[in-house]
């Protein structure tokens, strides 16, 4: 049965996929704020979000968004949109994490994931197949 719910942004109904809140007509309608944005960037480097949320028309917690997805990188080292690590708390130009803790985190990971060495077991008195046809 398909799961039906009302978009989070303008209330309309729509068949939800497991990862969109938004109905389709306002996931095209955000990539064209994304692509006015990433545009206007691209034009005006160094621009502070406010500037771009004005210039644009984008709210600046959409900016954000993008910033924090990983979809725009703040381009010039004095620029006023500034992103923090959520670990740390140190300045980033994009996504969520330093790319110090990013690493931290995946090498945790794999440590988590990675299956402990078995003690070697020592084989005493036991007979495998391959020595049994030896023995024949």
């Amino acid at each position: 049965m398909a799961d039906i719910r009302n978009c989070i942004k303008c209330g309309r109904i729509f068949q939800y996929d497991g990862f969109n809140k938004k109905c389709d007509r306002c996931r095209k309608d955000e990539e064209e704020d994304f692509k006015k944005v990433k545009e206007y960037l691209y034009d005006n480097p160094g621009a502070t979000i406010t500037e771009v949320s004005e210039e644009t028309g984008v709210e600046e917690d959409l900016i954000l968004k993008y910033l924090r997805q990983g979809r725009l990188e703040i381009t010039s080292e004095g620029g006023s949109l500034v992103l923090d690590c959520e670990r740390c708390g140190r300045a980033i130009r994009t996504g969520k994490f330093c790319d110090q803790c990013a690493e931290e985190m995946a090498r945790e990971l794999k440590g988590a994931f990675k299956p402990k060495e078995k003690e070697k077991q020592t084989v005493v008195n036991k007979m495998f197949i391959s020595d049994m046809r030896k023995r024949r």
